[in-house]
């Protein structure tokens, strides 16, 4: 018998993981919560005593084909200037129950990838820089620069293999203009490598061309914005700074940010490119409003450079935003070969249409901004998402399940994820890595 894993019909009953209980109390027949999170306790990695001067975050994920598992995370609020490493390397031979650290870094915004049986941290500390293991995670090389005098950013998002080739984004800051959060300022830039050459060498790299939010959106820098009728901006933007809402309560220039890339792989989709040399960019958009992520593409020219643009509906009309579930916020995405599906690790939003002025206290940031849930989803198509399921909650709203990483391990998701206790600062610093496993995850289809 073959099962499809390409169902997602809304009017049928979800069993196994996701269930709904009838339970009889004393006024009678009561609902009870029909979603069970599927890894709300998880194994604590790391705990900062100070969330406030050194939050945890940046977790990043590999499984290796022996079974090994290797992360990484980042302790921020270490100088330059100190000689300190901020990033750690662990690994894990036991299924996640237990970790020994094996190397320490000075680099922020890193991520694990391998390439043959090489094992690679890349990431930057201004300029991009990489570090090569070749015995699975336990001596590094010294990380090696591959920029100059540039300024980057990015989390620990996804990479895709095509063509002999493994791509992925980081995301350079090219202007000095706003004074704010600046992700309009942010170009997320396709880097490829030939999957058989040393990735610590600057000339195993072909980076794509340029293309800023700002350069994309008319009217951002003059703050005469050419959209409407959808609500974006919902706050009023003031380029180039904050704009005030209420208290310390601000709202930055729109931009995106924390790139995912993936191919479309099904012939029938309206993107879909035949000679396997389109690439599209899922980027979390900073709008003020829940639900709309941001897209671009990149197209190989036979010359081997790498365009970046706008996609383009079959209308003309140029593609800018998405409706995406949790794409306020950074989200994971993962292709699964078994289930020829894209999963997606994100973030839940639930009350953003409370005014700022009546969100607690405890709530970080914009009304948008909710960082507690952490939820899984998964799509044959990159637009049209099913829910998968809730995979932890924190217990109060400072308490994040958020910024995630995952990987395949078996029949299993694992996850590492940045978050809080009682003891987080805030929702956005948090005081804890936490690893999660998502038992018989394609079991989830629908």
């Amino acid at each position: 018998m073959t099962t499809s894993y390409h169902h997602c019909p809304t009017a049928t009953p979800i069993f196994g993981r996701l269930f709904i209980v009838l339970v009889l109390g004393a006024a009678g027949w009561a609902l009870a919560s029909p979603i069970r999170p599927l890894a709300n306790e998880p194994l604590i990695i790391a705990e900062s005593p100070d969330a406030k001067e050194h939050p945890l975050n940046n977790p990043s994920i590999v499984r290796l084909d022996s079974g090994r598992l290797v992360i990484t995370y980042q302790k921020s609020g270490v100088s330059k200037e100190s000689g300190q490493p901020w990033a750690f390397v662990l690994t894990s031979d036991d299924r996640g129950r237990t970790w020994a650290q094996r190397a320490a870094m000075g680099m922020t915004h890193g991520r694990l990838f391998t390439v043959g049986k090489s094992l690679y941290f890349l990431g930057h500390s201004g300029n991009l820089r990489v570090a090569r293991s070749d015995d699975e995670g336990m001596t590094w090389t010294q990380p090696v620069e591959l920029t100059e005098r540039q300024s980057w950013h990015q989390t620990a998002a996804n990479v895709w293999r095509a063509n002999g080739n493994i791509y992925l984004v980081m995301e350079r800051r090219t202007e000095k203009n706003i004074d704010a959060w600046p992700v309009g300022e942010l170009a997320p830039i396709l880097m490829r490598a030939r999957e058989g050459d040393d990735l610590t060498l600057r000339t195993s790299w072909t980076f794509a061309g340029e293309l800023t939010f700002a350069d994309v959106l008319p009217g951002y820098r003059q703050n005469e914005l050419e959209i409407d009728y959808f609500g974006i901006p919902f706050y009023p933007q003031a380029y180039p700074k904050r704009t005030p809402l209420v208290g310390t309560r601000t709202f930055s220039p729109m931009g995106w940010l924390e790139t995912n890339v993936v191919q479309i792989t099904d012939p029938n989709h309206y993107w879909f490119d035949p000679s396997g040399h389109t690439f599209h960019l899922f980027m979390r958009a900073n709008t003020g409003r829940t639900g709309y992520a941001a897209l671009a593409k990149v197209v190989e020219m036979p010359d081997g450079t790498m365009q970046t643009m706008l996609e383009t509906a079959p209308s003309g009309k140029k593609m800018l935003y998405l409706p995406f579930p949790g794409g306020q916020m950074r989200f994971h995405v993962l292709y699964d070969e078994k289930t020829k599906l894209y999963w997606m690790l994100g973030t839940q939003a639930t009350d953003s249409m409370t005014r700022a002025e009546a969100l607690p206290a405890d709530r970080f940031s914009t009304p948008d901004n909710e960082r507690q849930r952490m939820v899984l989803h998964f799509s044959k198509n990159m637009v049209d998402w099913c829910f998968a399921g809730v995979v932890a909650i924190g217990a109060s709203a400072k308490e994040s399940r958020h910024y995630a990483c995952m990987a395949i391990d078996g029949n299993d998701l694992v996850i590492l994820a940045r978050s809080g206790d009682k003891n987080a600062h805030s929702a956005h610093d948090g005081n804890l890595i936490t690893f999660h496993r998502v038992g018989g995850f394609r079991d989830l289809v629908y």
